[in-house]
């Protein structure tokens, strides 16, 4: 079984640097994570990069890349982080709108991606979505002006 996985990756590995791509290739350690947090699904998945970094992404309940860390114990602390933040938010009635809207800005992400491969999209359409965008981010930064913090261990990365 280990031949002919290898021999794939050999075969995609030479095609791809006929398109002209850089190939690497790294044997690492890719390590699944789930937990339960009162009903709802966590799932992470990390592995180590080529610059010997781990890199952590949860995949559930919504895909999200997180970063990369220097060493394993970085990323179990800040697994610990994220399921605490949920527990909090599982408190929460509106938990499953979080979510759900989480999902949804995943799917405009990627319906966008394809818009812009797959279609001649005016400047005035993109100009719109930038309004929407904005309005968007200001309307986030509102609602934190107006909103009490819950969570101290950690700052926000992006707020």
């Amino acid at each position: 079984m280990k031949k002919i996985i290898k021999a794939n990756e050999l075969h995609q590995t030479m095609k791809l640097r006929q398109m002209g791509a850089d190939v690497e290739v790294v044997n690492s350690k890719l390590c699944y994570v789930k937990f339960n947090i009162n009903g709802i699904d966590l799932s992470y998945v990390y592995n180590i990069n080529k610059k010997n970094e781990y890199f952590l992404e949860r995949i559930k309940p919504y895909p999200l890349p997180l970063k990369a860390y220097k060493c394993e114990e970085d990323v179990v602390d800040i697994i610990a982080i994220d399921i605490e933040q949920f527990k909090n938010v599982c408190s929460s009635k509106n938990v499953d709108d979080f979510i759900d809207f989480l999902k949804q800005m995943k799917l405009a992400v990627n319906k966008f991606e394809d818009l812009i491969l797959y279609y001649n999209v005016s400047r005035e359409d993109i100009s719109e979505f930038q309004d929407i965008l904005s309005n968007l981010n200001k309307k986030i930064d509102q609602s934190k002006e107006e909103s009490e913090r819950l969570y101290f261990k950690k700052n926000p990365d992006f707020l």
